[in-house]
């Protein structure tokens, strides 16, 4: 089997394109000085790492001088919410019951600086409940994140309708939109939305690099003080090897076909084994294109671990999730799963499916028997979970 082929968990990450590594070979044979120096090698980093920024902008629809370097998506939710709330006076926060724990944490930094956090139910598929959200975009709240893409789940976040809402009652929204970027279009000029944050390494760039686009006119204060990089907004020697992977990363998905039909055969197949049931929304809108979350259980309809089926699928060469890859909690339960309303027997029993562009449909099929040898030997050697 090729050494791709068995991979099903781009939600944690990516592998990085061949494509991608040659344009970092390239930029850091050629652009490996620091781009704030003034002589030939720093002028030539310079063009580079604006050549990045523009290429990048043209891709996300938005002006360069919107979008901050980061090292990552958590740096760019905590340098969204953190930098945005300074120069507001403190109030409440509003966030989603299955946010990423990157937003768990800058809020709880928050709340520490006198600032109240509210977060707004879901239902079943994890979609935010409209209503409630209504109720809260009042006094005092001062700012809104969202997940748009949950990655346990899949559930796609009607953002133009909680966009329109914030935009009504004046309060700021961040996004949370790494497990969209390269899966979706992104046209930041068209959207809603005052601060989105994303990630390199979910489209097949390196690790390392994020972004935040900032609306222009907005304030945001430097979490990371130093030179006065990306306009005074991040400092640090901007990583100009990393921008130009990041860039390439973002052409390469614009050009690649969505892998919605190629997720729709496989639900199609997986839902024909006993004791695998769909969570998160169906195939559709309201669902990242490239995800699938199910619940795993015996034939009597007991939940079974997904941990364990995770275990006993790597030990057949596959590479699946039992959840987020981005927690260490070591809780079997899953707190979205929990927030969907699922118990805490069904909680421990996710099991997380995510595609690439390099899978094909011989290798959905040897993924389906796997799965059904999996289920079989976690059947004869597992006491079902109880609630």
């Amino acid at each position: 089997m090729p050494a791709l082929a068995g991979y099903f968990d781009t939600s944690a990450t990516t592998p990085t394109a061949t494509e991608v590594l040659e344009a970092m070979a390239l930029a850091q044979a050629r652009a490996w000085a620091n781009p704030s120096s003034l002589h030939g090698p720093g002028l030539a980093a310079a063009e580079q790492l604006e050549r990045s920024r523009l290429s990048l902008a043209a891709g996300l629809g938005c002006e360069p001088d919107e979008l901050v370097v980061t090292s990552g998506g958590t740096e760019a939710i905590h340098l969204a919410l953190l930098g945005a709330a300074a120069g507001l006076t403190p109030g409440r926060l509003v966030i989603s019951a299955v946010e990423h724990p990157a937003t768990l944490a800058a809020a709880a930094q928050l709340q520490q600086r006198g600032w109240s956090v509210q977060a707004v139910p879901v239902d079943r598929q994890g979609l935010l409940d409209l209503d409630a959200l209504d109720g809260l975009l009042v006094p005092p709240t001062r700012l809104v994140s969202v997940i748009w893409g949950q990655n346990e789940v899949g559930s796609l976040q009607p953002l133009e309708a909680i966009g329109a809402r914030c935009r009504r009652a004046g309060v700021l929204l961040h996004v949370d939109a790494v497990q969209v970027l390269g899966h979706l279009p992104i046209n930041f000029r068209q959207l809603p939305v005052d601060f989105l944050s994303g990630a390199a390494h979910k489209l097949q760039g390196p690790r390392g690099v994020g972004l935040l686009l900032v609306r222009r006119g907005l304030a945001l204060q430097t979490q990371l003080g130093g030179g006065g990089q990306e306009g005074g907004r991040r400092g640090g020697t901007e990583p100009v090897v990393l921008l130009s992977g990041f860039a390439k990363a973002l052409e390469l998905s614009c050009a690649t076909p969505s892998l919605a039909p190629l997720r729709d055969t496989l639900l199609h197949r997986l839902l024909s084994l006993p004791g695998l049931r769909l969570s998160g929304p169906p195939p559709g809108d309201s669902r990242l294109p490239h995800h699938l979350s199910l619940l795993v259980a015996n034939e009597a309809g007991l939940p079974l671990s997904g941990r364990n089926l995770v275990r006993e699928l790597s030990r057949q060469g596959f590479a699946l999730s039992s959840g987020s890859a981005c927690s260490s909690s070591g809780s079997a339960a899953s707190t979205v799963l929990r927030a969907l309303g699922y118990g805490e027997a069904d909680a421990a029993s996710g099991l997380r499916i995510s595609l690439g562009p390099w899978h094909c449909a011989a290798d959905l099929e040897a993924l389906v028997q796997a799965l059904q040898m999996a289920l079989t030997a976690s059947v004869a050697s597992e006491h079902p979970l109880t609630a």
